[in-house]
């Protein structure tokens, strides 16, 4: 690096990372020590932030994609003025930290995403990037009100991982020219050198992407970083892979390029040796002067003046736009506008007609659309089957930033980008059927993790998908997300359960929520006097035709109409039964203890009625009870020939009923 002061700055970041992994006894010091230089020239040259606002809205945005670099990112923030102190550092990795192994949202300050599991940060940076251009759009009166770059730091992992391919291959189709990514090529894995799996032409392969690529021969160059970062600055049609030639642990005296130094401390005598090259005192750990931090916060003045011109633009915004200045306010704080709730559950209750329940959902969302500007979304290359078209809606392209984005047959970066788009404050909506939520659930984990209100759209939701036969069939899938923590899980099957649904995936502030949606009819006026129940997430739909219930039919979704029949078919035979509609397992559980009891009355059974797995079932059916559910895969078939195989009939839930009263 050019100039002492500098290079002194940086070695004291390497010590910093070196120091905080040996005192936590593991961790990844190998990639964060040599991507000091990368991350200096990044922080005190191109990077727009101010530590005194770290939410700001117009900062750049910053993804550590290689989230095992993480004492890294800790060490900048601190060196930067951040409010992350020494102590900090020296708690990487420990319970109840604020520096845990990998970066995570919410948690620590200055971290836009959480990161750690390969590829899940870049394709969160697309989404940023989309939001961006969505959001410059909306508030083109307001010019520099939005007007902000997503800078991403790779390593070869994510690069392998086969998400980097969709996000990457997507951003250069979109020409998202404010997405510039800086590619940590040290050609070292966990297992050794990246040759053993690894051997393709990065340059060529996001050349065919539609990518600006430049290259720095040496990572430790810090005019050629800084004139890298400048020439993607300037390229504003296509986004910029930036490749960054470093050395694994660099200045190390016997690890530097070794694989070892990937997941583990260099160790006390490796350490000593690494400070002595980088002209630093060894017997010193944790260890910064004021110069040092004179150094890294060169830049920090003219950011903070920069936020202070910005607030005027904000300022004449709030004052002279009413319409945006409401949507403003609402992606800072996440509300919702006054009335739009009640609409939204409204639009559901009022359908009539027979409408499959993915139908009634694309009918919501016109309401939805209607009412709020930052929803934004789109589909996996089925917006018909999934109805999720915005009717009237410009799509997303490289000329213009719509609100409906074709993400392709892209499942998994949909997701991740989703969850991008809602770390900006906007509200996404993906989709894809069911089945293919299995391609999502890392970036659903992450929106549970990180605390996003993304809505994941998945219709299709059970074997009444029958014409794919059962690889489009979903049976564990809807288990599955119900088992993750922080996620709302809404299977309607009523108008009324539909409005309630997106209702209540819009009032979410920490809370994705995923909306499981049939492709089969169900009677739309069914429950539609029962809006504010629906929104409950469980509730009577239908109560027993002659007093008191002597057993309760629980059902969800498109499997209501049959629970229906079976009470009939039951009160034909002197059989009072209860129908309970429990379209969110999540919502029902928080209301309060009286009034679950009095839907789920006990001492009497309880037959859940399902198309998918029966796992979860018993904490409403046991101890008398029992699922109509299937536990197997489904099969291809007319419709009616498929339930009726797997017994989701009438007679069958009547029988279930029968046996457990016996």
């Amino acid at each position: 690096m050019n100039g002492t002061a500098e290079q002194h700055a940086i070695a004291v970041a390497r010590a910093l990372v070196m120091d905080a992994v040996q005192q936590a006894g593991n961790g990844h010091p190998g990639a964060a020590i040599s991507l000091a230089p990368t991350a200096y020239a990044l922080w005190t040259h191109t990077l727009r932030f101010d530590p005194d606002h770290p939410d700001w809205p117009n900062r750049d945005r910053f993804v550590l994609s290689n989230g095992h670099a993480s004492a890294l990112l800790y060490s900048v923030l601190h060196l930067t003025g951040y409010d992350l102190g020494m102590g900090d550092l020296k708690q990487l990795r420990q319970f109840g930290s604020r520096t845990p192994a990998h970066p995570e949202y919410r948690l620590t300050v200055g971290v836009d995403t959480t990161t750690g599991p390969l590829g899940q940060g870049v394709a969160t940076a697309v989404g940023m990037a989309i939001g961006e251009r969505y959001l410059e759009q909306q508030f083109a009166g307001y010019p520099g009100l939005v007007d902000f770059r997503t800078w991403s730091i790779v390593g070869d992992g994510c690069l392998e991982e086969g998400l980097s391919s969709e996000a990457c291959s997507l951003a250069g189709h979109l020409g998202l020219g404010k997405l510039n990514v800086i590619y940590d090529d040290n050609e070292i894995s966990i297992d050794g050198e990246t040759n053993l799996a690894f051997s393709e032409d990065v340059r060529e392969r996001f050349e065919s992407y539609g990518w600006q690529v430049l290259e720095v021969a040496d990572g430790n160059d810090g005019e050629a970083l800084r004139a890298s970062f400048d020439v993607a600055k300037a390229e504003v049609q296509r986004p910029s892979l930036i490749i960054v030639r470093t050395a694994i642990a660099y200045g190390a005296p016997k690890l530097q390029g070794s694989a070892a130094t990937h997941g583990s401390p260099l160790g006390a005598e490796e350490i000593r040796g690494a400070k002595q090259f980088y002209g630093l005192d060894p017997d010193q750990d944790f260890a910064v002067s004021d110069e040092d931090y004179q150094q890294w916060r060169a830049a920090v003045d003219s950011h903070r003046a920069e936020y202070q011109d910005w607030l005027e633009i904000e300022r004449q915004m709030l004052d002279g736009g009413r319409k945006d200045a409401a949507m403003w306010q609402r992606l800072r704080d996440q509300s919702t506008p006054d009335g739009a709730l009640d609409a939204v559950r409204q639009a559901g209750a009022a359908l009539s007609g027979d409408y499959p329940v993915r139908q009634m959902s694309g009918f919501v969302l016109q309401t939805v659309a209607d009412r709020f500007s930052e929803v934004i979304g789109g589909s996996a290359d089925l917006t018909g089957p999934t109805n999720s078209q915005i009717d009237g809606a410009e799509v997303f392209t490289r000329e213009h930033a719509g609100r409906q984005i074709h993400f392709g047959i892209r499942e998994h970066v949909m997701a991740a980008a989703g969850n991008g788009l809602a770390l900006l404050g906007l509200r996404p909506f993906v989709a894809t059927f069911l089945a293919f939520s299995d391609y999502q659930r890392p970036a659903i984990r992450l929106a549970a993790l990180m605390g996003l209100p993304t809505t994941f759209v998945l219709t299709h939701d059970a074997i009444t998908a029958t014409g794919d036969g059962p690889t489009h069939q979903p049976v564990e899938q809807l288990i599955s997300l119900r088992a993750m923590p922080n996620i709302n899980v809404w299977r309607p099957g009523t108008g009324a359960e539909v409005g309630a649904a997106w209702a209540s995936a819009l009032e979410q502030a920490v809370t994705p929520t995923a909306l499981c949606l049939s492709r089969s009819t169900v009677l739309a006026e069914v429950g539609s006097d029962k809006a504010d129940d629906a929104a409950r997430g469980g509730y009577v739909l239908s109560e027993a035709a002659a007093g008191k219930p002597e057993a309760v039919i629980i059902a969800t979704g498109s499997e209501i109409g049959i629970s229906l029949e079976a009470q009939r078919m039951l009160a034909e035979q002197g059989v009072n039964a209860r129908v309970v509609s429990l379209p969110c397992w999540e919502v029902f559980e928080q209301q309060d203890v009286a009034y679950k009891d009095g839907v789920l009355p006990g001492g009497i059974p309880r037959v859940s009625v399902e198309a998918g797995s029966a796992l979860g079932w018993c904490r409403y059916v046991a101890p008398n009870g029992s699922s109509v559910a299937i536990d197997t895969f489904g099969a291809c078939g007319q419709g009616d020939d498929v339930m009726a195989h797997f017994g989701f009939t009438a007679a069958n839930v009547a029988d279930h009923v029968l046996t457990a009263l016996r």
